[in-house]
């Protein structure tokens, strides 16, 4: 065939992914039809509005755009919905501080001049990571974009809590809950992060009243003693009983709190005497509320110590108040013993401030009701996890769920549409008409609208057409940190308000790591720019190197270096492309179909079997979502067995005599390397689609058929015999190697074997001659080794290589007997180490395994160069 255009020699991956977007979105390749046919969606994890792309972001959106991809090609209806989310607490806390390092206050200003703020740095940075997806080559359809804050969206949210409120499920209520006193606001359960941290354990006397005697009580936060008002013991506890219903007086504030028991006190835990502390921890208040103790708050919502403190405390941080009080205590000899302790402390998953258990009036969702049918629908395998681990912690959470607080004391948001007039209350979409209704001033948790996208993104409540033929969803692929947050409570609501799953499959992603197993963060300084990557390797290379350092479930310990990998394979699939292309110029294509079979050699039977094989696997992975497995598959295809071997088999024919050969090679070697790029484009889009262009295709490789499993290709005995013959081969290259025989040097070569094994040689053995450099081949079943002959057996198929003339085999004895030596003396130290009793009692594990492994590795060179030896005395 005649090629329009050369492919250039050089692979230049930032030209070829600039040009190709543009193509696919001009030509409205990423854009979905209503025509009558099978339906895939994804929707696309919602990034923060003003964020960038990291690693995680990259991996994530690497493997929904390879599904995507695919379903594109196997001709279904494909929809991959992008859109942003609000990220209220991120977006509010930047806002804000940008504000205030122009000497502007928030609460000056006011909510709407703040707001207007909030939508101008939305502008300016939200376009941000759509760029970023986009370069790395994100199929979405960008005309269907969505945000959270968007008009349509902000109504779907708001009917979304008036039918829940007007349903019962929406309540307001004072309740302990989690406080962030940087961010002032609220956060629910899974927004607190929980770290292990070392601490101290003080512990406290508490006289007794009227007695010279008093309670020891420990405490991880002394700070919180001027808020206490009991001492807890527990009923059954004998050493206490005595001094249940008496009082101690409190140290520094100087005032009378009952002893009382409660069954909550674990006895083992200290000294078994628990301060408690109502407003500011979620058991004290419970156990308060069980008791009738008094609830005493002793802080802003900064977090400073409130007037209910003595003057020296207020306005003052709580950490300053602790070394405050520890000092009095110390001083007034109130201090007994300060202990170490390790123990979690709970931090905000947005701001990283220390959480305070705060008593406020919120809002919350009933959860019970919600949360039967979605644990169900797991149980049931409506919606299938992938890693299966997750389902059981899934239902953990949904079998012991508490009420949700969605209110946040915040601006920027979806405003709770409730509104108050003296003792009334309003909840609807819009205000009332009359006077005097003042609307509630917080917003609600991000989650909330995040927990409708695969419903609201398609125009729920309305009955649109996207809603008709996009939902559900089939995939969705996610975190495995927001199982809680998002996962869950979208099966929660897709059931709901729609009696539908939201998603047939939920693929948890890998964790990326650094490669000391610590998760990537800016604060370490252990994240690289996901840009500056794709500038250095290309797009297609981080995208295929991070999908082979991801196995199903397992975290990713990721290295830079671990890149080229993906940068070699690509230039390996823009090489062997090149070589094909170069010999197919002026060449009458044949349809692989038409050609007879008896005019196939048998390595062309062998690669069309390999490709079935590779294409029935890689089916097989993607379903099973291991696209680890699916990306090294085609690796391995493309570089061991097309590159590596077939082309090299090829050569010979494409050099050769036989016009009517070199037509049939050239046409397997173009119908495998088009299949290749069919089936590597939905991991590596670009330079697959760049590739396909200059061969003569008119149509994008984007909607080309995905390849398929095809029976008439399946060639089982040329398949074994091609494999035989590739291990006949690799042997003779390493007796060649490890005896130092010159690559120029031609071999004689006798086979010894039954007649049905030597056929086969004689069937390949002009690719024999070729590769292997042979220059005669002899064959009996009764052939006797040379002497001064390397030998080596495959599958019962023996052969022998006379080594006379080949290599100075008294020089090679001598270095071989050296070698030999050395070795022996390296073994005998380290059997020395193993047989040592004091070492391997006392020696640390790794130590031991490591020697026991340098044992393994002597022992295995040791007899393979005694092997090469032996052929030669």
């Amino acid at each position: 065939m005649k090629l329009k255009k050369k492919l250039s020699t050089v692979y230049d991956p930032k030209r070829v992914e600039e040009k190709w977007y543009s193509e696919w979105i001009a030509n409205k390749i990423f854009v979905p039809d209503y025509k009558n046919k099978e339906s895939f969606t994804v929707m696309i994890p919602p990034p923060n509005v003003t964020g960038i792309l990291h690693l995680g972001h990259v991996l994530n959106n690497t493997i929904q755009d390879v599904l995507v991809r695919k379903a594109r090609m196997e001709g279904k209806n494909t929809l991959w919905l992008p859109g942003t989310d609000h990220a209220s607490i991120a977006t509010e806390a930047k806002v804000t501080k940008f504000l205030k390092d122009q000497k502007i206050d928030k609460k000056e200003i006011g909510r709407e001049e703040f707001l207007k703020h909030c939508w101008d740095w939305t502008e300016k940075y939200g376009g941000i990571i759509t760029d970023q997806l986009k370069r790395l080559g994100c199929s979405c359809d960008w005309s269907r974009e969505r945000f959270t804050m968007d008009d349509k969206y902000y109504k779907s949210v708001i009917q979304t809590f008036v039918k829940l409120y007007n349903d019962g499920l929406i309540y307001q209520g004072k309740r302990m809950i989690n406080w962030d006193p940087i961010g002032k606001t609220a956060l629910s359960n899974e927004e607190v992060i929980y770290k292990e941290e070392k601490g101290f354990l003080w512990n406290i006397k508490y006289p007794i009243k009227n007695e010279k005697k008093y309670l020891i009580v420990a405490t991880t936060r002394p700070e919180t003693m001027l808020g206490d008002t009991g001492v807890a013991v527990n009923p059954n506890d004998k050493r206490y009983s005595k001094y249940i219903g008496k009082k101690v007086l409190l140290p520094i504030m100087n005032k009378e709190i009952p002893i009382f028991s409660d069954e909550y006190v674990d006895m083992e835990f200290g000294t078994g005497c628990v301060k408690v502390t109502p407003a500011h921890d979620m058991n004290d208040y419970a156990m308060a509320n069980r008791n009738n103790l008094q609830i005493i708050n002793i802080m802003h919502d900064d977090a400073k110590f409130n007037n209910n403190v003595p003057s020296d405390f207020q306005n003052k941080d709580r950490f300053e108040v602790r070394k405050m009080v520890l000092e009095i205590l110390e001083k007034d000899g109130y201090l007994l013993k300060t202990e170490d302790y390790i123990h979690k402390v709970g931090h905000s998953e947005r701001t990283n401030a220390v959480i305070e258990p705060r008593l406020s009036k919120q809002w919350f969702l009933k959860m019970d009701q919600l949360a039967q049918p979605a644990l169900k629908a797991v149980k049931n395998k409506d919606v299938n996890f992938h890693p299966k681990r997750w389902e059981k912690i899934y239902n953990h959470w949904l079998e012991n769920i508490q009420d949700w607080c969605i209110s946040r004391q915040l601006w920027w948001g979806h405003r709770i549409p409730v509104w108050y007039k003296e003792d009334k209350i309003y909840c609807g979409t819009t205000a009332p008409d009359e006077d005097g209704w003042i609307q509630e001033e917080d917003v609600l948790d991000t989650w909330f609208s995040s927990w409708i996208w695969p419903m609201a993104t398609l125009g729920w409540p309305n009955d649109s057409e996207d809603l008709k033929h996009f939902y559900p969803s089939q995939d969705l692929v996610t975190g495995p940190d927001i199982i809680f947050f998002w996962v869950a409570r979208m099966i929660m609501s897709g059931l709901y308000f729609k009696n539908e799953i939201p998603f047939s499959n939920v693929y948890f992603t890998s964790i990326i790591r650094d490669d000391k197993g610590r998760k990537m963060s800016k604060s370490l300084g252990n994240s690289p720019d996901a840009l500056e990557l794709f500038d250095k390797y290309g797009v297609d290379a981080v995208r295929v190197s991070i999908l082979m350092m991801a196995p199903q479930g397992l975290d990713i310990h990721f290295k830079e270096d671990r890149l080229e990998q993906g940068r070699n394979f690509m230039n390996k699939l823009w090489n062997c492309s090149r070589f094909i292309m170069m010999n197919v110029e002026d060449f009458e294509f044949l349809k692989i179909e038409t050609i007879n079979e008896d005019k196939l050699d048998q390595t062309d039977k062998w690669i069309l079997s390999k490709l079935n094989i590779v294409i029935e696997d890689v089916e097989k992975s993607l379903k099973n979502y291991k696209m680890n497995d699916a990306i090294k598959l085609i690796y391995n295809f493309v570089w061991a067995d097309f590159c590596d071997w077939y082309i090299e088999f090829s050569k010979s024919r494409i050099y050769g005599q036989s016009k009517e050969d070199k037509k049939v090679v050239l046409s397997i070697s173009t119908y495998i390397l088009k299949s290749i790029l069919k089936l590597i484009h939905p991991f590596a889009p670009f330079i697959s689609e760049e590739i396909w262009s200059y061969l003569n295709e008119s149509n994008f490789l984007s909607k080309e058929t995905y390849p398929e499993f095809q029976q008439q290709f399946k060639f089982e005995k040329e398949q074994k015999n091609i494999e035989l013959f590739k291990s006949i081969i690799t042997s003779i290259r390493n007796i060649k190697s490890d005896l130092g025989v010159s690559p120029k040097k031609e071999l004689v070569i006798y086979f010894k074997g039954n007649d049905i094994k030597t056929q086969m040689i004689k069937d390949n053995e002009h690719h024999l001659f070729k590769i292997a450099n042979v220059k005669e081949i002899k064959y009996g079943s009764n052939i006797s080794k040379p002497e001064q002959s390397a030998s080596s057996v495959i599958n019962n198929l023996e052969f022998f290589i006379p080594l006379k003339g080949l290599i100075n085999i008294d020089k090679e004895v001598k270095r071989l007997k050296s070698k030999l030596d050395d070795i022996e003396a390296r073994l005998n130290n380290v059997q020395k180490k193993l047989n040592n009793e004091n070492f391997i009692n006392k020696a640390p594990k790794n130590i031991i395994d490591h020697e026991k492994d340098k044992y393994k590795a002597y022992y295995e060179d040791y007899q393979k160069i005694l092997k090469n030896y032996k052929s030669l005395i």
